[in-house]
């Protein structure tokens, strides 16, 4: 996922263009500026009545996307979580966040039905290992695309802001990987931090809104 961009663009508008594909954006400018942890309580529990359109994978007619990047699952993964597509709880402090994007295949082709299992952080960096808190699953629909509804996760000790994604296309090996926030300090000095990997991220009314599209190799995973 190495692909060089020489023009200059705007930063806001080419992260909507590069991550929006799954492609990196400058380590550079992924690396500038900060956030705070949420403190403020997430709102809502129930999922949003209008779905939010995230930008489609464009591919011309001789072009591949290229395969999402592995990475690894860390040490806290739980499987058996619940089917979800919102994992907010009552009273859950941080910043509401929704996910949204698409599982495309290497020939730009939506999977329908594909698996996305997410874990992440709470608003204090402290993952729940006892129960299901912030852990969930869920399928593409008929045109590869999911919602998740969060929180921004907190700053684990270590690490950079993440989100951790198991995204499995039907009857293939799944692809491990985890997602990361933009203008984080921690992404310069975190190891295993890729740009890669950054969603776009947005400010919206009541929280934030990220988008990003997983690109799923056939017969690969981690």
């Amino acid at each position: 996922m190495e692909t060089l961009v020489n023009a200059r663009m705007h930063r806001r508008n080419f992260q909507k263009l590069a991550l929006a594909l799954a492609l990196p954006a400058p380590l550079a400018l992924a690396a500038l500026g900060g956030r705070s942890a949420g403190i403020a309580l997430a709102q809502s529990t129930e999922p949003a009545d209008t779905p939010l359109l995230a930008p489609t994978p464009e591919c011309g007619d001789d072009d591949d996307l290229v395969a999402t990047l592995p990475q690894t699952a860390g040490p806290f993964y739980t499987p058996d979580t619940p089917e979800r597509r919102s994992l907010l709880e009552p009273g859950m402090p941080g910043t509401r966040l929704v996910v949204t994007g698409y599982a495309y295949s290497m020939d730009c082709q939506p999977i329908a039905g594909a698996l996305l299992d997410f874990w992440q952080a709470d608003d204090a960096g402290v993952y729940d290992n006892q129960g299901y808190r912030l852990r969930g699953h869920q399928f593409a629909d008929d045109d590869g695309r999911f919602e998740l509804e969060t929180i921004v996760p907190g700053l684990y000790p270590g690490r950079t802001r993440h989100i951790h994604v198991i995204a499995q296309a039907p009857d293939q090996p799944p692809l491990i990987t985890q997602l990361y926030f933009p203008e984080e300090p921690a992404n310069a000095s975190d190891g295993i931090f890729n740009p890669a990997l950054v969603m776009d991220v947005q400010e919206a009314e009541d929280g934030e809104v990220a988008f990003f599209t997983f690109v799923l190799a056939e017969g690969e995973g981690e």
